[in-house]
């Protein structure tokens, strides 16, 4: 039945010239590029910090929990499942981690963050696959319900412990960090060298050997599964047609509404993860409003990455490095950022024109020149542009990569079962 599933996925796909898959082997070229280009910004312009290892420690810190928010959208949404409530189960997961984490250890608090986003996930599954319910609709109150569910169970758990309160947590246990100490002081003495390129490539590395998180690992690793089993098993082919064409799907025998409640499960325990990730390593305790939109940024991400975990992670680390950016040394290192922009448009709108696409490549060409002038006009970006940094650049690569993605066919749609026929 495999054979006959993969028929229906393949057939389900638009019949335009296929597009180059986003393999691993295109990520890590991707990533090589982009160290490159950052390792040139910094010569020019002497903003060290833009590729030192203390900023890729922090970005680490910072694209994990979007990624993990990203990768229950996409389990979801390849089952055909929009996730808008990613968000409010995240903030379910941060409670969760610093209930359990306090009471019962740190491993604890990465279950019961994982079993709260579950929670969510349940309760969107019973609304939408189940009861049919419009899945925006279900995503938002989800949201609005989270926000109040853990405020309130804040104030029934941790009002009275030892740091605790209406807002926070007692302080919770630490996973367990990786250091290899050899390794890390001599990458740390190539780094301080200065070098092109090859003191760049240090610092990544020592980010990598320095007090890395076990949940940076796991969190990676977890992307590595998602990769397998959705495109190299038959659970994954058959979880993938559910949401290209499960009518057909249905009658070929999958039992379609089983994939869609298994995958928003599982988006629901990646998005609690998620929270979990914040609470423990991005901080060390749950506080109220400590999600801040990540989980709609884990849907952007998804969205830019076209459905697939390698540009996923691409779209995550975007974010997570403009917003380490701002908060390490804010308008230097991101006023450096807005020269090598400025390149990039430029060249991305030459392009446009040469393609033939005259009105859209001198939209972009005119962009590149403006922020190249307010480059050349200060000396250093002013706070408040700086914290909303993270969110403008991922408006643009999204509205530059909108033409090229393509949503699972039947994503959103409400199904009912026998419609087969």
């Amino acid at each position: 039945m495999s054979d006959n599933v993969s028929v229906v996925a393949d057939a389900a796909a638009p019949t335009k010239k296929p597009r180059r898959k986003l393999g691993i082997w295109w990520v890590l070229i991707g990533l090589g590029a982009a160290l490159f280009l950052l390792s040139v910004l910094r010569v020019v312009t002497g903003a060290d910090d833009l590729t030192s290892s203390g900023t890729i420690a922090a970005t680490l810190i910072a694209t994990m929990p979007i990624m993990l928010a990203g990768l229950g959208g996409l389990w979801s949404e390849r089952a055909g499942v929009v996730n808008i409530g990613l968000e409010g189960m995240m903030i379910l997961g941060t409670w969760g981690a610093g209930y359990c984490g306090y009471h019962y250890g740190a491993w604890a608090a990465v279950i019961g963050a994982i079993l709260m986003g579950m929670l969510g996930g349940l309760i969107h599954a019973i609304a939408t696959v189940i009861f049919g319910v419009d899945h925006i609709i279900s995503g938002v109150a989800i949201n609005i319900i989270a926000l109040g569910a853990v405020q309130y169970l804040a104030s029934l758990t941790f009002v009275g412990l030892p740091g605790g309160g209406q807002t926070q947590s007692p302080k919770i246990p630490d996973v367990p960090t990786i250091t290899i100490g050899p390794l890390s002081d001599g990458l740390k003495e190539i780094e301080d060298q200065g070098t092109f390129l090859v003191s760049d490539l240090a610092s990544v590395l020592r980010a990598l050997v320095t007090n890395l998180s076990s949940l940076v690992l796991i969190s990676l690793l977890l992307l590595v599964v998602t990769y397998y089993v959705l495109w190299r098993s038959s659970f994954g082919l058959r979880l993938r047609s559910v949401g290209e064409s499960p009518a057909a799907a249905e009658s070929l025998g999958v039992k379609v509404l089983r994939y869609k409640f298994a995958a928003v499960l599982i988006s629901g325990g990646l998005a609690g993860l998620a929270g979990g990730f914040l609470a423990m390593v991005a901080s060390s305790n749950y506080r109220d409003g400590q999600t801040g939109g990540r989980g709609y940024i884990g849907l952007a991400a998804m969205i830019f990455g076209n459905w697939r975990p390698g540009g996923l992670l691409g779209g995550s680390a975007l974010f997570g490095y403009t917003e380490t950016l701002g908060l390490r040394q804010g308008g230097t290192s991101v006023h450096a950022l807005l020269l090598a922009i400025a390149v990039l448009a430029l060249a991305f709108g030459v392009w446009q024109v040469r393609r033939g696409e005259a009105v859209a490549g001198a939209v972009v060409v005119g962009l590149g020149a403006l922020l190249g002038a307010l480059y050349l006009s200060i000396d250093e970006v002013p706070g408040d542009f700086t914290r909303m940094t993270p969110y403008v650049i991922t408006l643009l690569v999204l509205a530059f990569a909108s033409q090229r993605l393509r949503m699972p066919a039947a994503d959103g749609q409400i199904y009912r079962k026998g419609s087969a026929g």
